[in-house]
């Protein structure tokens, strides 16, 4: 046998007891020339686009720039390509490798698929018998000679050597299997992992997110160009913007595309359909050698996320995530009450039978939203500030988010969806000062609308709804608040019916934000038409009922019959005297407004009368520190002034800038108004 050694005699003599045996050792494997390549290179992505992030990790790889680890010891520096799964790290990667292979830059490339310890130590192993020349039996300890190889030595012609770890899934499984520093030798790794245990010094992160709306433009052009196709150009836009420019996304999108003769505009269509799932709109045969659909694309990471501390917390949270807006969710929403409720209810048992623990803190929230962070699922803050800080703000691609939602059962979908509501609800302020916030709350009621809207007509309709749209409107967005209350009067009608009390809640708000457009008869019309419904449905002493009677009135008394307002507010307020008792915040709410329009329809002195009569009251009632008890103390100087009454006025006036300075601060609105009606 060539390349045996012969041991020995084979003979066994008579009588001699002492055997002998037969020694074979195999040679040593012959040492690899250099440039040798150990491992497998991923093909090539059959429309691969040139990124800027290739740029980057070219320059913070050149050969020319150097870091330093310890005392004068100049390396090259080690780079991690970190970001979701699906964004084209691994091709990053490989592109450079070849890039730098065909510059003549290497001797001795390895690359690694790196998804288990037990892969790089085999590979490594590898790398030491045809790299070294080496043969031993025990994976790790030719692992480790391999590593040893790596550590720089004066030598006559060092070894530029590059090794890839592409896809490590835990950094634990790198302990003590990471290439040392060198002046001679780079480390580039992929990974979905944002631990601190990846990065030092020496090993420099670059993140990489999805194709730029060009980027994935040209990708999709490119792609069904392959089947001579062409899109139109808004098509093509529309449907990368619809994808989230997700590179994986786009890829499964194009092959079915093609293979289903299916247009961008119709691939769109069935993208919308909530009833569509991700794994149904993926290709049979899927492309450029991916080995998952964009539904399982993540799975495993959530699988990593939920075994983080606090160990089954960051599914829950996904879910309740996907609801909301991609491009910001305020953090508050996803840590206030609901959202811990929603966590302990649905919390990932740690093992099979363990019992799951019914509490969960904000700070558990916290640490279950670093965790997706940790796995690129998420970008959450690593510090998410005071309460209602507007900056400490959690995104997700929106495609995580629908195959987040997929995965759900019907009842789950409905309770995370409602448990989003909710959310929203309780981190919304009153009042509405942190304008940026704001924005972000509206903007997550909309995308959870456009996730469930049926889900949040049942049994009623969400709260949230009637919030966002009041909020537009009292941020001055008018129009939008109209349009909002018209898409919501239409819904509440098709899901609860026509005299549902959430319908008529609808028309009400529309009413009342056309008026403060501008349209007062049609806000009146409105009214009136409203009115005739809920003493109908809900019968005329009915406080919803009450409420549009008063509103009504007011209209009229916008639209110019400041007498027709006085008189209908008088009728009023005897109904809910009666109703409602003489001392009810609402039957006080109706003498102000009786007063008020008094004095327009021309008694300024019965409007004052009535103003003090109603201070008295309030003060009683509601005590001379609240709100309404100022208002009326602003109204009662208001009417003496135009009752000709000017000291009475002005005493007043001070009076009352004294409370709100004590009450409200000496820089609130009211206070700086009071101040002006004074030098007035």
């Amino acid at each position: 046998m060539a390349g045996d050694s012969y041991a020995g005699p084979t003979a066994k003599q008579d009588g001699d007891h002492n055997t002998q045996h037969n020694h074979f050792h195999s040679a040593p494997p012959a040492r690899a020339a250099w440039p040798h390549q150990v491992g497998v290179l991923p093909p090539r992505a059959g429309c691969f686009q040139d990124r800027a992030e290739a740029a980057r990790l070219q320059q913070m790889l050149a050969g020319g720039g150097t870091t330093v680890v310890g005392p004068a010891r100049p390396v090259l520096p080690g780079g991690v390509l970190a970001g979701l799964g699906g964004v084209g790290k691994t091709q990053l990667a490989a592109d450079y490798v070849r890039t730098t292979w065909s510059a003549g830059e290497l001797d001795v490339l390895v690359w690694v698929t790196a998804g288990t310890r037990t892969a790089v130590v085999a590979l490594y192993a590898q790398a030491a018998t045809e790299v070294l020349g080496i043969a031993v039996e025990d994976p790790d300890e030719a692992a480790a000679r391999f590593l040893a190889w790596l550590e720089p030595k004066p030598e006559p012609r060092p070894c530029r050597w590059l090794v890839v770890l592409d896809g490590i899934a835990d950094p634990v499984d790198l302990g003590g299997l990471w290439p040392p520093a060198s002046p001679h030798g780079r480390t580039l790794a992929t990974t979905r992992r944002r631990d601190a245990a990846l990065f030092t010094p020496g090993r420099q992160r670059i993140e990489v997110g999805e194709f730029t709306p060009a980027e994935a433009t040209d990708y999709l052009n490119t792609a069904l160009a392959t089947d001579e196709r062409t899109e139109p150009p808004a098509d093509i836009a529309a449907l990368a913007q619809d994808l989230g420019c997700l590179p994986l996304a786009l890829s499964q999108a194009a092959a079915y595309m093609i293979d289903a003769g299916t247009s961008c505009a119709a691939y769109r269509t069935l993208l919308a359909d909530r009833a569509q799932s991700l794994a149904r709109l993926s290709p049979e045969v899927l492309p450029d050698g991916q080995s998952r659909t964009m539904a399982a694309a993540w799975s495993l990471s959530v699988e990593y996320a939920d075994r983080l501390r606090p160990a089954g917390l960051a599914r829950p949270m996904l879910q309740l995530a996907s609801y909301l807006d991609p491009n910001g969710i305020p953090a508050d929403v996803l840590t206030c009450s609901p959202a811990l409720s929603y966590l302990a209810a649905h919390r990932t048992p740690t093992s099979p039978g363990a019992a799951q623990e019914q509490k969960v803190s904000a700070d558990d929230a916290h640490g279950a939203l670093r965790a997706l962070h940790r796995l690129s699922l998420l970008h959450a803050p690593a510090r998410t500030g005071e309460p209602g800080d507007s900056s400490a703000a959690v995104r997700v691609h929106q495609m995580v988010q629908r195959a987040t939602r997929d995965m759900l059962t019907p009842s789950r979908h409905e309770q995370a969806a409602h448990a989003a509501a909710d959310s929203l609800t309780a981190a919304w302020p009153d009042p509405e000062r942190d304008t940026d916030l704001i924005q972000a709350l509206r903007a997550c009621t909309t995308a959870l609308t456009a996730c469930v809207e049926t889900a949040l007509h049942q049994p009623d309709a969400h709260s949230v709804l009637f919030r966002a749209g009041n909020s537009l409107g009292t941020s001055g967005q008018v129009a939008a608040a109209i349009a909002h209350f018209q898409q919501l009067a239409g819904t509440t009608r098709h899901h609860l019916g026509p005299d549902h009390p959430d319908t008529l809640t609808a028309r009400y708000n529309l009413a009342r934000w056309r008026g403060e457009a501008g349209d007062v008869a049609g806000a009146a019309a409105a009214t009136a038409d409203l009115l005739a419904d809920r003493e109908r449905v809900q019968g005329p002493d009915h406080p919803d009922t009450l409420a549009t009677r008063s509103s009504l009135a007011d209209w009229r008394g916008e639209a110019g019959d400041a007498a027709g307002a006085a008189a209908a507010f008088a009728d009023l307020l005897e109904h809910m005297v009666r109703v409602l008792g003489p001392d009810h915040p609402e039957t006080l709410t109706a003498r102000n407004n009786l007063a008020s329009w008094r004095g327009h329809a021309g008694d300024a002195a019965g409007a004052a009368a009535a103003f003090a009569d109603l201070l008295a009251d309030r003060v009683r009632v509601l005590g001379p520190d609240h709100p309404d008890t100022l208002t009326t103390r602003s109204n009662l100087a208001h009417w003496r002034g135009e009752a000709g009454d000017v000291a009475g006025a002005a005493a007043a006036t001070a009076d009352l800038l004294e409370l709100t300075v004590r009450v409200l601060g000496p820089d609130h609105p009211d206070t700086l108004t009071t101040r002006s009606s004074l030098a007035s």
